[in-house]
């Protein structure tokens, strides 16, 4: 995407008034957030639903590149990746959500579209059981499924037992932030996101100068859930953030899983309701967690090159077959029409050739379209 369309897209999430559906729709029915710009004296032409309100908005950019201008400068001095709504490096997860970001602004090593992607959220008064939870699952995970990338918050508690675990046992890690990336929100944890750096990221929607105000712990939320395959509720009180994502997860149709906790001890009333009210499926082990997922084959493969055996190659494909089958080895699960891109393959004959894939035992579909590599 060239800079200048970078440009108008960065004013366009300032021009509607951080309302984030309204953004993305404006985004997606236009084309691009200079094509906006370009509409901006006839909106209700292009778009005869939007607001009189909206309308009027849209018709000054004038501080809005300003500030697009000044955030390009940011951006520019400290490396910062620019993710626009459909480009090939945005979470492709996310835009399967209805109020996904316009942008993010992400600074990291790890792949945002790696083939698994999982979170780990809870209450930020952690117990010890909490921790050990963390700990034992973090690296029983990385022992059977050691592609996976582990995300949240950065929050005390729950959040930075996770992204530590994942550091010390060489899994990659993301978190996702409330505020800006000029600064580190709890400044205590600045260390650790140093570390991340080199080994998974820092990810957000905000702008530099973006103070951690509560609604953006709120907003951040659906992020976490959105990247995801899964979210784990590791503790949580009766009320909670991570509850909140949990829900959000459960919004997206995404899966959702708990540790239990004793009864009636408050740091786990939030699991033990959810498990209870069947919002989350009970997990005690990594082990119970891949075996829900479906991820036997990466622990499978992990066991295989232990013992020496190397990966065979997939027998009698055809080019466009094995064109297929590259790309989801380098990208991971991916959906039928985001592949049909990508290998350049029409849709109408991709489609028979995945149903020849699947016979041979070589993909099988997931849910919501994509298309998981087996071997």
């Amino acid at each position: 995407m060239n800079e200048q369309e970078v440009l108008y897209t960065l004013a366009l999430t300032r021009m509607t008034g951080f309302n984030l559906p309204t953004a993305l729709l404006l985004y997606q029915q236009l084309g691009g957030g200079r094509a906006v710009y370009e509409h901006r004296n006839d909106i209700r032409d292009v778009l005869p639903d939007c607001s009189e309100r909206l309308a009027q908005a849209l018709k000054d950019w004038s501080l809005a590149l300003a500030r697009a201008e000044q955030e390009l400068l940011f951006i520019e001095k400290h490396h910062i990746q620019v993710l626009c709504y459909g480009d090939d490096h945005y979470p492709a997860r996310l835009m399967e959500c209805p109020d996904a970001p316009v942008v993010l602004y992400y600074m990291g090593t790890a792949p945002l579209n790696r083939q698994r992607v999982l979170n780990l959220v809870g209450t930020r008064r952690c117990t010890t059981y909490g921790q050990d939870l963390v700990r034992r699952f973090v690296s029983e995970l990385h022992e059977q499924c050691p592609d996976v990338l582990v995300v949240s918050g950065l929050a005390y508690g729950i959040d930075i037992c996770a992204h530590r675990c994942a550091l010390d046992n060489g899994s990659e890690t993301v978190a996702v932030l409330a505020h800006g990336l000029d600064e580190i929100y709890p400044t205590a944890h600045r260390d650790t996101a140093r570390q991340m750096l080199g080994q998974g990221g820092l990810l957000t929607e905000y702008m530099s100068e973006t103070r951690a105000d509560k609604m953006n712990f709120v907003r951040r939320n659906r992020i976490v859930a959105g990247v995801s395959d899964a979210t784990i509720l590791v503790e949580s009180a009766a009320k909670g953030g991570g509850l909140i994502t949990a829900r959000i997860a459960q919004d997206y149709g995404r899966s959702v899983f708990a540790f239990p906790g004793a009864v009636g001890a408050p740091a786990s009333a939030g699991c033990n309701n959810l498990i209870r009210d069947n919002g989350a499926q009970l997990i005690t082990s990594a082990e119970d967690f891949v075996l829900a997922m479906g991820w036997q084959d990466d622990a499978l493969l992990r066991h295989a090159k232990k013992q020496g055996i190397e990966r065979s190659c997939f027998p009698d494909l055809s080019p466009d077959e094995e064109r297929v089958v590259q790309l989801l080895e380098r990208d991971g699960d991916l959906q039928q029409n985001i592949i049909s891109v990508k290998a350049n393959i029409p849709i109408g004959q991709l489609t028979a050739l995945l149903f020849q894939l699947e016979m041979k035992g070589v993909l099988r579909p997931l849910a919501g379209g994509s298309y998981h590599l087996l071997k």
